[in-house]
């Protein structure tokens, strides 16, 4: 009802107050949403080609080398002889060792 009163108050006939909102919906949508959405699908994309070897890092900021891989867990060597398990999804990609 709101939407329609103030469309009303507008001049009625008038559509630049349709215009501007779904232009200000395009604008939000290509420089917001559709960027995220790109990159989210890189992240997937990364944590779906997993490898044994590849130096990774996880959330909470610990660097380490992939030695197994399970379906949801990764197992990762963080120091000589240290290996903890964390979740698949908390790993990131390396941006030292893939600038090399």
């Amino acid at each position: 009802m709101n939407l329609l009163v103030v469309f009303l108050q507008a001049g009625g006939g008038d559509y630049s107050f349709l215009i501007m909102m779904v232009a200000i919906f395009a604008i939000m949508y290509f420089f917001m949403i559709r960027p995220q959405n790109k990159k989210q699908k890189e992240i997937a994309n990364f944590r779906k080609n997993l490898e044994v070897g590849q130096e990774v890092i996880t959330a909470g900021g610990i660097y380490g080398k992939i030695k197994g891989i399970e379906d949801n867990t990764v197992v990762l060597e963080i120091a000589s002889g240290i290996k903890i398990k964390i979740d698949r999804n908390s790993i990131f990609a390396n941006a030292a060792s893939n600038q090399q």
